[in-house]
């Protein structure tokens, strides 16, 4: 029988069975040669926690993900350091937070006054004889960032091939071959469909065929591979046979509570951006929609299974650091929004899993409150690099090694100019530039649907978080 669900009800039991379930005997050891190991740095687009080794869907259909996370450490409680998708990047690649450089929108990192000179975390390993290379979004703007990279594809100047997909007005039911009623979604920037194609006809899977097959070639230095994924970005369209994975009438929707809003701080209503959700509301789209974004979250998937596959079938298994992380998460009604945006756990909190050959054990898992900027650091850390100075970010070593080191820093998330958040272990705490805040506890609210923020009884919870606020909002 169908019900709507609360997104993190079978958190424990779901992610600790699909660890389980994947886990294998797949041991790493150290170089044996003594060269530095190689990095394998795989980007995903807008992927929440609706994977299904974080338990954020009973649905989600992603058992490479999964074996990934099996074979190494997986950090549950990962965030990224800003809600859309270049100021994220431009961050978790420079090591510099968004409220220094002052980046919060789509402008090119090289023309910031803070950025234009900022050694990117592939141009410091081809800084110090590593062979960067890469094909995909990793980089948000097109253009790759070309100083950071030996060689990417199709080119430096271009990091995707052309789409294969057909334009909205020529697929059936304008997009929408679920609905009786046909609707431009995309238009509102919500829309989906099946798509009669083969995984290699879209963009995603022509970069993953040559990362493929660069993996099986032989490589006279250590590399830096980066891949990256479009999807599941909106809009969701993919393969049919991934839609099908989710059969409509077994997808259960997010719980989402009407009220959502009524205790949000006026600059955070604001960002709710209720029209899409109304919209999808309107029309009777709550389980569509979960549906495709659940089948872009499978194709993904798919593509990242065959990364993983090549990896294995190469001379590289055992002398390649594994990173696999997602930009920022995604609303699916929650908080009555279908986007980003927004500094709440659905956007923020995102999968973060490490393979560290000789460092990670197979099956970890971590929760302690972790930034996507620490990604730079551990990598420099882990292959051997000099440290690099100047970078905002703590490495994920000492928790590599040992999954209950201490850990005091909160991970920080910021969304324009002066609007932060910070999540540790238990809490949400939120400060607006208007003064607005918000607070949940999270061992009692998973959903952040009562916000703690004006209860006096709280003022020292929300002391302790707010000294961790960035003194610098440029």
């Amino acid at each position: 029988m169908n019900r709507l669900f609360s997104r993190r009800d079978f958190l424990a039991s779901a992610g600790a069975a699909a660890l389980s379930a994947w886990l294998r005997p797949l041991a790493f050891a150290g170089p044996a040669d003594g060269h530095r190991p190689n990095v394998l740095f795989i980007s995903l687009d807008d992927l929440n926690d609706w994977v299904g080794c974080l338990g954020g869907h009973p649905h989600a259909r992603t058992p490479n993900i999964d074996r990934l996370a099996a074979r190494g450490m997986l950090f549950t409680n990962a965030h990224c350091p800003a809600v859309i998708c270049q100021p994220s990047r431009a961050a978790l690649l420079s090591g510099i937070r968004p409220s220094t450089s002052g980046l919060y929108g789509f402008s090119d990192h090289r023309q910031n006054a803070v950025l234009k000179d900022a050694v990117m975390l592939p141009q410091y390993f081809k800084q110090n004889g590593y062979y960067a290379f890469g094909a995909g979004k990793v980089f948000h703007l097109g253009d790759t960032d070309p100083i950071s990279w030996n060689a990417y594809w199709p080119s430096k100047i271009r990091n995707r091939p052309n789409k294969t997909i057909p334009l909205t007005e020529d697929l059936p039911g304008n997009g929408f071959a679920e609905l009786s009623v046909p609707v431009n979604f995309e238009a509102n920037g919500i829309d989906w469909a099946a798509m009669d194609v083969a995984d290699s006809e879209m963009e995603d899977g022509k970069d993953t065929d040559w990362v493929c097959r660069q993996l099986l070639k032989r490589h006279d230095h250590p590399f830096f591979l980066g891949y990256g994924s479009s999807k599941p970005h909106q809009c969701w369209y993919g393969p049919r046979k991934y839609f099908d994975m989710h059969p409509l009438a077994e997808v259960e929707p997010p719980l989402i509570k009407a009220d959502d809003d009524a205790d949000l701080p006026p600059i955070a209503k604001g960002w709710t951006r209720t029209g899409d959700y109304n919209l999808v509301k309107k029309h009777g789209a709550l389980r569509e929609a979960a549906r495709a974004y659940l089948a872009l979250g499978s194709y993904t998937d798919a593509l990242v299974g065959r990364v993983l596959d090549a990896l294995d079938q190469s001379p590289y298994a055992n002398n390649t650091i594994v990173m696999l992380w997602s930009d920022h998460g995604y609303h699916l009604g929650e908080k009555l929004r279908y986007h980003k945006s927004a500094l709440w756990e659905e956007t923020t909190r995102v999968p973060l899993i490490v393979v560290a050959p000789g460092v990670t054990t197979p099956g970890a898992r971590c929760g302690r409150p972790v930034s996507l900027m620490d990604m730079y650091p551990t990598l420099v850390e882990l292959c051997g690099l000099p440290p690099k100075s100047g970078l905002e970010a703590l490495s994920l070593v000492p928790l590599l090694k040992n999954p209950a080191a201490a850990r005091a820093q909160p991970a920080l998330t910021t969304h324009n100019r002066n609007n932060h958040t910070l999540r540790s272990e238990r809490w949400r705490y939120t400060r607006y530039s208007d003064g607005g805040e918000e607070l949940y506890d999270h061992e009692n609210d998973p959903n952040e649907w009562h916000n703690l923020a004006n209860d006096p009884a709280y003022a020292s919870i929300k002391a302790e978080h707010r000294a961790w606020l960035p003194t610098v909002n440029r």
